[in-house]
């Protein structure tokens, strides 16, 4: 699969060279190269589909941060992936609440450069298969988090119970002695878990009603760990257990 990608960046010796590395790049095609983000917007808000974007952050009128955002508004599959070009480290944090798949620290080597397209790759192949053969919400027994800059494939009945913190959620595993910490709330979490499956009893917490080992009135216990069940979702999840799940 080739994925069509298209540069930019205000600096022409830092675009020059992102450009030589996708052209020299044998899944990767250029099809675009803008040395500024406005233009660059619009180009995204045409008909030519766009794989990848490898995306400067420091740039005047519009930086790549504020242009990453406005394309997390579009639907998932008919946005770019997002690899971040620059010398600031200290937007890292940034690039990842935009769902930037990678972050390339200037000044950055060809191998570094393959490593992300080689990311981006993958993941658009993953997307393809899915959208061809993708089993159904019935069927489905996984998640993918993203974790870092990766996404990370979580079976359901792995998970024991999910933690809300703010913008991230930590998801505690049967399998992992720490949890996983992935960008996501608590809400969107529940929405994309099976409600056959899974409940919220808490404002901070997930549960995996399989893996429910007792039960009293304002509690519960998962393997090692007792978890309040407050009395916003007392009710709801007592009726839940009675009727067997």
């Amino acid at each position: 699969m080739t994925l069509k990608c298209i540069a930019v960046d205000d600096e022409p010796l830092a675009l020059g060279l992102v450009t030589a590395f996708i052209e020299q790049t044998p899944f990767l095609q250029l099809t675009a190269k803008y040395d500024n983000a406005i233009e660059a917007l619009r180009h995204l808000h045409g008909e030519d589909p766009v794989d990848v974007l490898f995306l400067d952050i420091q740039m005047s009128d519009l930086t790549g941060i504020e242009l990453a955002r406005i394309l997390d508004s579009k639907p998932s599959n008919s946005k770019p992936l997002i690899v971040f070009t620059t010398a600031f480290d200290q937007f890292a944090i940034e690039g990842y609440k935009v769902n930037a798949i990678d972050y390339l620290l200037k000044p950055f080597n060809y191998e570094e450069f393959l490593r992300a397209a080689s990311k981006a790759k993958t993941l658009k192949d993953n997307q393809t298969t899915s959208s061809v053969s993708a089993p159904t919400n019935d069927t489905k027994n996984y998640i993918f988090l993203k974790v870092e800059y990766q996404l990370v494939k979580v079976m359901f009945a792995d998970i024991r119970y999910i933690e809300g913190l703010k913008d991230y959620v930590k998801v505690h595993l049967f399998s992992k002695e720490h949890p996983i910490l992935s960008l996501s709330s608590l809400k969107s979490m529940e929405e994309k878990l099976p409600s056959d499956q899974f409940m919220r009893i808490h404002r901070s917490y997930i549960v995996n009603l399989n893996k429910i080992e007792s039960v009293t009135k304002t509690s519960l216990q998962i393997g090692k760990d007792q978890l309040t069940i407050s009395e916003n979702y007392r009710d709801e999840f007592h009726l839940k257990i009675k009727s067997g799940l």
